[in-house]
């Protein structure tokens, strides 16, 4: 069991916790994930480790409020366990020599995307992120992105805060002006890492983005992570959980990804109505 040391709410859908995994907390790097139960009939879900406390063996977790598991893990409070707490999975994000980046995050793929910068950052990166929300209410980590960004761009669809639009408007202002990025770091939705990636593809600037598909075992055993890949004119395929999550963008078919996430929504839906209508009564 791996209990629960803290709980806060970032948002009304996102929520963080911190967890004591010590072996977890003592490998685990930026870009990487761990697999988890709530409980014992629990389904297997992967989340990307948003931070690490070595000294208090503490693994940071951010998850958006989505599903029958996600709504589970929230309703635990500080002090209770979950059941398995598996990692660190997955490869690390390459940031080795890279002398200045740009990181693009979405949504909760902030959580994603903070540790990167943040590794960048400790590493005398220069950083600059530009991250996204739908409006002012879902915005999380701002105060974590400045201070480890030399520029911070926030963005909100509605533009209820910030600037109004989405993640590749500064983006491309950037790229016009000259700005010579080694890489582009963008995690979030998958619409979002599309865009960002066919932003970026005429100026040439080599894009990672990090690919979160269905996934069961995150050994690269059960096949759910498949990619497809379209690199050298052939279509190649790969495992998430194994061989990434980290991807070249321009080498992702995104559209067959996106399909692929649709897949079991409406057993999602259903199955997260119903955990819903089992907390009411508690």
């Amino acid at each position: 069991m791996y209990k629960i040391l803290t709980k806060k709410s970032l948002n009304p859908t996102v929520t963080m916790m911190e967890i004591e995994a010590p072996l977890v907390a003592k490998k685990a790097k930026a870009g990487q994930f761990i697999i988890l139960r709530v409980d014992e009939e629990g389904e297997r879900i992967p989340l990307t480790i948003a931070g690490t406390d070595p000294t208090r063996g503490a693994v940071k977790i951010i998850f958006q409020i989505v599903g029958a598991t996600t709504e589970k893990l929230n309703h635990k409070a500080e002090g209770e366990s979950i059941e398995d707490f598996v990692g660190p999975l997955g490869m690390p994000t390459h940031i080795e020599g890279l002398r200045k980046v740009c990181v693009v995050g979405g949504g909760v793929g902030c959580a994603i995307a903070l540790p990167v910068a943040e590794a960048l950052h400790r590493q005398g990166t220069e950083v600059t992120s530009i991250i996204g929300f739908r409006n002012k209410d879902l915005l999380i980590l701002e105060e974590e992105f400045k201070a480890c960004s030399d520029k911070l761009v926030v963005m909100t669809d509605d533009g209820s805060y910030a600037r109004h639009g989405n993640v590749t408007v500064p983006l491309k202002e950037m790229l016009d002006e000259g700005e010579a990025f080694d890489m582009i770091i963008t995690i979030g939705p998958l619409i979002m890492m599309k865009f960002v990636t066919l932003t970026a593809k005429p100026y040439g600037v080599p894009v990672t983005v990090s690919m979160n598909p269905i996934m069961i075992d995150g050994t690269g055993m059960c096949g759910g992570c498949r990619l497809t890949l379209l690199r050298d004119g052939e279509r190649v395929t790969k495992f998430a959980c194994v061989d990434g999550p980290d991807f070249n963008g321009y080498e992702v078919d995104f559209d067959e990804a996106m399909m692929r996430g649709r897949t079991y929504f409406d057993f999602e839906r259903k199955s997260h109505e119903k955990i819903c209508n089992l907390f009411k009564g508690v």
